[in-house]
């Protein structure tokens, strides 16, 4: 791995979600190496118009994170239920991030296991961005804070850029058609894709 900072990441949605594939997330003891990410652009006035992105509205209290600076980390609740992680990008007061989907457990298996419930699958403890953000211990709480900076509970490391596949996100009912998904092939640990009973016909999206 590399040794790069948050400025690595004061790039577009897409060239960061590049960049982040094959990182390594360390959070509470787990460490994982990301498999599965997704872009997210911002507001309509913006760089990278994205209907799909909580930031598509502008700035308010729960998305400003989302407009930088990058690298930091901005969480949300899918369903009210299960956190979701984000690697914010782009510069500051301009809105990109990165929604982390997936990752192989590399260290703390046992402590991920724990977190995650012993039902679960090794394959799935960490696919899925609700059950990548448990069995990482990623909190609300962890809204915000700096992936690089040293004294973080959630730290992350970029390294080299990797080729990956691409094709449209997940459950998006907006921009549905959009390939700003990206994942390492070859790995159990991937999702399945699942498009939104609410998109549009597959072509009649951007």
């Amino acid at each position: 791995m590399s040794t790069v900072t948050a400025v690595d990441l004061a790039i577009d949605p897409l060239s960061a979600a590049r960049l982040l594939l094959g990182s390594r997330l360390t959070g509470r003891g787990v460490t994982a190496s990301i498999l599965e990410v997704e872009a997210y652009g911002g507001p309509e006035d913006g760089p990278w118009p994205d209907a799909a992105a909580h930031s598509y509205r502008g700035p308010g209290l729960r998305n400003s994170v989302m407009f930088g600076p990058p690298g930091r980390l901005y969480t949300y609740r899918s369903h009210g239920i299960h956190v979701c992680a984000n690697v914010v990008c782009a510069t500051e007061g301009v809105a990109g991030a990165i929604l982390l989907r997936a990752a192989v457990i590399e260290t703390g298996l046992e402590i991920a296991w724990g977190r995650r419930g012993p039902a679960a699958r090794e394959a799935a403890l960490a696919r899925g961005p609700g059950n990548l953000c448990s069995a990482l211990g990623i909190t609300m709480g962890d809204n915000g804070i700096d992936l690089f900076d040293s004294a973080s509970e959630i730290k992350i490391t970029l390294g080299d850029l990797h080729v990956g596949e691409v094709g449209p996100r997940v459950g998006v009912s907006k921009a549905a058609d959009r390939p700003w998904r990206m994942w390492l092939s070859g790995y159990r640990e991937v999702s399945a894709y699942r498009r939104s009973p609410r998109a549009p016909a597959p072509g009649e999206s951007d």
